[in-house]
């Protein structure tokens, strides 16, 4: 079957094809125009202009997703679309077009839930995947751990009080002079520095639960960077010359603080459930300290370790047709009523 899907929830516009059935997972063609260009300027994403750039670009990269899988719409199963969570003016652009274009060729319409979508990209990247698993999701947006007992059958086990994982490395990284996003040159400038120079506080809650508090520990990182300023010593860093100094110890050992609260929590939810298998999914995903950690911990209790490809970690359509599929098998359709929703 093949599936058209679409992606709009943030920044990234992107169409992609892909091709689904119980044996099969395979991406014909995912492409994405990134807007981080022009939200650089302003240090993060302003939301009207996202939903305009989707509005250009939504068509002819439609057009282009179709021709590099070599299919037109006559060939297309289900049009598959993020509906929920995300910025809601960046959604309405998929979703109203996602409903005229099924609804103009007869085509059968799934909604999709954007953070089950992010968890699709490990289907796609490991086909011996399946149901049950642990899925922690760590974005820019979500930091939170669900049961998977099938693949529309999520229970959310525990999450973020606050803020999330990846908003808390963009904006400690801006603070400091790194570009939108911060967090891929947070990943780098922390490989050079001393995890153990500064003692911050975990955000991992205290207790039986498995939640996360950002809020405290980006406090205290900005705290650190005001006192170090009043001295007469400000921490700063030159985007394009990343180099041992103050600025990679607190980057490192605020990853490291990051890292070591959500291992934390996700060794803790291995233990309270009957789960063997782990799911890493979201954009910070493609953080290598944090993609060790979860090693070192699965390595240690004997469980699998799922991680998808740095490609599929940030927000692509691919993995909007992975879960479109599954949740067209569960009966889930959309009609010209559908509306996106910023929230789960």
């Amino acid at each position: 079957m093949l599936i058209l899907a679409l992606e709009s929830s943030c920044d990234e516009t992107s169409a992609a094809v892909v091709e689904m059935d119980d044996g099969l997972r395979r991406i014909r063609s995912n492409l994405v125009a990134s807007q981080i260009a022009v939200h650089r300027l302003y240090g993060g994403v302003v939301p009207e202009i996202a939903s305009r750039a989707h509005i250009e670009a939504i068509t002819s990269l439609t057009r282009d997703a179709l021709t590099e899988a070599d299919c037109t719409l006559a060939d297309i199963g289900a049009v598959g679309v993020t509906a929920s969570p995300g910025l809601i003016g960046a959604l309405l652009v998929g979703v109203n077009f996602a409903k005229s274009l099924a609804y103009a060729n007869h085509i059968p319409l799934v909604p999709v839930n954007h953070v089950r979508a992010h968890v699709a990209a490990a289907l796609l990247a490991h086909p011996d995947l399946r149901p049950p698993f642990l899925a922690l999701v760590v974005s820019g947006g979500h930091t939170s751990i669900y049961g998977v007992e099938d693949y529309t059958d999520y229970r959310l086990l525990g999450g973020t009080r606050d803020d999330a994982a990846g908003e808390a490395f963009d904006k400690v990284g801006r603070v400091i002079g790194l570009p939108y996003p911060g967090g891929a040159a947070m990943d780098r400038l922390a490989s050079l520095g001393d995890p153990h120079a500064i003692k911050f506080p975990s955000p991992a809650l205290p207790g039986d639960t498995l939640d996360f508090s950002f809020s405290g520990l980006k406090t205290a990182a900005l705290n650190h960077l005001n006192a170090e300023a009043q001295r007469g010593t400000p921490i700063a860093v030159e985007p394009d010359c990343l180099t041992a100094g103050p600025a990679a110890d607190l980057a490192a050992s605020y990853t490291d603080t990051i890292v070591r609260g959500v291992v934390k929590k996700a060794g803790a939810a291995l233990s309270q459930t009957k789960y063997n298998a782990l799911v890493l999914a979201g954009g910070v995903a493609a953080n290598s300290h944090l993609r060790a950690g979860l090693e070192a911990l699965c390595a240690k209790r004997g469980a699998a370790l799922y991680l998808p490809p740095l490609s599929l970690c940030g927000d692509n359509a691919a993995m909007v047709g992975a879960q479109a599929y599954y949740e067209y098998c569960a009966g889930v359709r959309g009609t010209t009523a559908l509306n996106a929703s910023a929230c789960d």
